[in-house]
């Protein structure tokens, strides 16, 4: 799995992950639960992960849509 995309906001978390399902690509979305550590904050950004195959088309998804990919490469 490869990370695709970082943010503090849920809303854009699940966005990408609708496009990305109606496309075809699985996606998983990890550190869900870390609220619980940081006291539902909102500071720990969440991840949306990828299939090392899947992750050109991916990043194809989310450039037509203009979501930011908020990660390091």
């Amino acid at each position: 799995m490869k990370e695709l995309l970082r943010s503090n906001d849920p809303t854009i978390i699940a966005f990408a992950s609708a496009l990305l399902q109606g496309e075809g690509i699985d996606c998983f979305e990890m550190d869900v639960n870390m609220s619980v550590l940081e006291g539902s904050i909102g500071i720990l950004p969440r991840r949306l992960m990828v299939r090392q195959d899947d992750l050109s088309a991916a990043e194809v998804v989310m450039a037509d849509n203009n979501i930011a990919l908020g990660r390091d490469r």
